[in-house]
Parts: structure tokens; sequence; C-alpha cells
């Protein structure tokens, strides 16, 4: 197996509302209004949002209903652009449970949850490069 990761699926109890949401933050949908799926590119992978209950059935698991102790994360080229995406979330309906601000690693960072509950940590880490095309890459 190649060390990489292909899609993040999200499982969401309100589909309509997830893809607002998302949509809200700039992110355009590769599905039709009527899509049980609902697809965004995000850089060199997938993001998907899928009916909860549909998403347990598929995977065999059952669904507890709350967080799943994962956390998704958007890197930022400056501080600014983490208090700006947070305020961009805020505005978008998301919940801001970390105010942006330093980090006990020396970057600057602040977290928020869609209104589906998925958290977010949005993250300027002066340690990781980014690229032109928003991709991450460690320092080594």
């Amino acid at each position: 197996m190649e060390q990489r990761l292909s899609l993040v699926t999200l499982g969401v109890a309100d589909l309509h509302r997830a893809r607002t949401f998302y949509e809200s933050m700039g992110w355009r949908a590769a599905a039709g209004p009527e899509d049980d799926v609902v697809f965004f590119q995000a850089g060199g992978m997938v993001v998907a949002l899928w009916g909860r209950e549909a998403l347990a059935e598929d995977t065999g698991l059952p669904d507890g209903g709350g967080w799943g102790g994962v956390t998704l994360a958007y890197n930022t080229r400056t501080p600014e652009e983490v208090d700006a995406v947070v305020a961009e979330a805020r505005a978008a309906g998301a919940t801001v449970t970390r105010q942006p601000g330093p980090t006990f690693w020396g970057g600057y960072s602040g977290v928020f949850v869609d209104p589906e509950g998925h958290p977010w940590e949005v993250a300027h880490n002066p340690g990781w490069r980014l690229g032109d095309d928003g991709s991450v890459h460690l320092q080594t």
C-alpha cells in the first residue's frame, strides 16, 4: 500500500445543510443537486459527504452519533490566514471551539466545528511548507 490518503467521507445527518456549509466556504461540488453523495475535489484527494446511516451500513459499523476521534485540518501560509479562515467558517455557520492563537508547538491555530459536528483545525505550521497547489510538505 502506498503512503497516501485518497478520500475522506464525512457522515452527515443533513446532506443539504452540510453541502450548503461547504459551498458557503467556497468549495465547489462535483455532484448534482439530487445526488445522495456529494464529492469535493480537495487538492490531490477527495472529500465526500454522505448520509450517516448509509455510511454506517456501508462500513458495517454502528453509528454512535458523536465525534469519532478524528479532526480534519487545513494548513495555511500565515497566521493571518488562520484568522481569516476561522472567521469565514463562523460566518458560514460553524461553531468556533478554539479561537485562533499561538500553540505550544510554535505555530498558530484555531478549531471550528461544521454544522454536522466535524472538527477542523486551521493551522499555520512554520516548520511545514505549502506548495502552490496547497499541498503540505513536511520539512525533513
